[in-house]
């Protein structure tokens, strides 16, 4: 996806089975060769394609979607991507997982990070619905063995399932099978497993005019935004906008436009009056009309259509979202990407570094930006030990990101990017530290730039942003599992 890592590895294996994989692995390791994995290809850095690797394990052929009557859950490959498995556990089942938006994106690496999607704050994280998980592994003697571990109490692989809910991939060994059954599930029929979607959502589209915006506007809108994820009746687990997800676009000034993206469960009653007052409450004192979106921002393409809110079956809105912006297949695509995740209110000196950057002139690239979504709900429901994902107590949560196409505009964006981000957390060393406010990174936005002193002044390490009090445990799950260290990154666990 991104054409800025290039690598050139001596083979590149397509494997349609652990027993392949394992076979792979096992002549990694014999002949000492450096060996990474790829799965639907949207790794944020260069963990997969470098100039240290040998040997690609491709997982695009491992693609199944199956019930599994042995663990009364699905059995999915690791080469499966999104929107497939959607549509499979849906038209067959009535059933979903709470995935990621983007439709090529593979679960391999999507759920070992924890993801995250559009019904996290109704149902959790994908990992919430994680039973049990296939990996091959490396043993201190060299063995590679494939070995099923999940989240039964007496499990005594049980510690390898929870260092796959939230520690990214490439850490511990080459996952090639998730099984996915819901806690609260009862019964043993496939469609009795996991969560039913809604059967139809409301998708709102609203925009504001660069041209027309004010740094006042501008301050307002996002105060109104966080303000309103940030409150307890808003984002308390089982509350009554549990079925919203709902991001900020904030594009860069030559966008054109400001966007505001939302997602609510039609079938909540009164989901239109909801939806309206949540509206209202977001652009409450913003004194500019705001219209449709007529411009792409992010990964979403001109919506003019939802100005008004419609109503769309479920499937067909999550096809929508995931598959309508051509970027996703643009053969050209460079990009680099930061995170950060809320528990609290951006602040002034934070809103005004943000409008400073977005509104000068310097870069003029109309795919730079920083998006805000919703957290919270039912996320927050879990505790941040129960599964490897930490950021269990924050409201929402940013990408900051930006696109281009020519190679020869590598350096401008780069820095740009971080300028901003180190700018608007410049009073914490360049980094949203977990404190009152900021609660650290998300692994699955992978950022090399974390573990820079030079870019990251706060003395807090890459692996806190990313994992905070649960990374000691992750160090012990690798020295178990991958005691040679055979499986490793930038920012993969290091060894205790």
């Amino acid at each position: 996806m991104n054409q800025r890592w290039v690598g050139r590895p001596e083979s590149v294996r397509m494997v349609d089975s652990a027993q392949q994989v394992q076979a792979v692995v096992q002549e990694a390791v014999r002949e000492g060769k450096k060996l990474t994995v790829r799965g639907g290809g949207h790794c944020y850095e260069n963990f997969v394609f470098n100039a240290e690797t040998q040997i690609v394990i491709d997982m695009s052929e491992m693609t199944s979607v199956t019930y599994d009557d042995r663990f009364s859950a699905f059995a999915v490959e690791a080469g499966a991507t999104l929107l497939d498995v959607y549509e499979r556990l849906y038209k067959v089942w009535g059933v979903t997982i709470p995935g990621g938006m983007c439709y090529s994106v593979g679960v391999g690496g999507h759920v070992s990070g924890g993801g995250w999607g559009m019904l996290a704050r109704r149902n959790g994280l994908v990992i919430d619905h994680l039973y049990a998980v296939e990996v091959v592994v490396v043993d201190a003697h060299g063995k590679a063995r494939t070995v099923v571990a999940t989240r039964e109490e007496s499990d005594p692989n049980r510690d390898l399932w929870w260092a796959h809910t939230g520690t990214g991939g490439g850490n511990f060994g080459v996952v090639t099978r998730y099984w996915f059954r819901s806690p609260q599930a009862t019964g043993h029929r496939p469609e009795q497993a996991l969560v039913k979607p809604p059967g139809e959502v409301l998708i709102s589209a609203l925009a504001w005019s660069w041209e027309d915006m004010t740094k006042e506007a501008f301050t307002r809108l996002v105060r109104n935004y966080t303000a309103w994820h940030v409150a307890d009746e808003n984002s308390a687990p089982g509350n009554a906008y549990s079925g919203l997800m709902s991001s900020l676009l904030l594009n860069h000034k030559a966008n054109g436009q400001i966007g505001l993206v939302s997602q609510f469960d039609a079938t909540t009653p009164h989901a239109e009056k909801l939806l309206e007052a949540y509206v209202t409450t977001v652009t409450e004192g913003v004194d500019i009309e705001h219209g449709p979106v007529m411009n792409s921002m992010g990964e979403h393409k001109p919506m003019p259509e939802y100005h008004q809110p419609q109503r769309l079956p479920w499937l067909q809105a999550t096809r929508y979202f995931g598959t309508t912006t051509t970027m996703l297949v643009d053969p050209t695509l460079r990009a680099d990407y930061k995170s950060a995740y809320n528990k609290g209110d951006v602040t002034d000196d934070q809103i005004d570094a943000m409008y400073e950057h977005l509104a000068h002139t310097d870069l003029g690239n109309p795919r730079a930006m920083v998006q805000f979504s919703s957290f919270g709900g039912a996320v927050n429901s879990v505790k941040p030990g129960d599964t490897a994902s930490v950021h269990r107590d924050s409201r929402f949560k940013l990408l900051y990101q930006t696109y281009w196409n020519n190679p020869a505009e590598d350096d401008a964006n780069i820095a740009w990017l971080r300028t901003f981000y180190e700018d608007v957390y410049r009073k914490t060393g360049g980094v949203p530290v977990l404190d009152e406010t900021t609660d650290g990174c998300y692994i699955n936005y992978a950022d090399i730039d974390l573990n820079d002193p030079q870019r990251n002044t706060s003395g807090v390490p890459w692996h806190t942003l990313y994992f905070g009090a649960n990374y000691p445990r992750m160090q012990r799950a690798k020295a178990k599992w991958d005691p040679c260290n055979h499986f490793n990154h930038g920012q993969s666990v290091r060894l205790p």
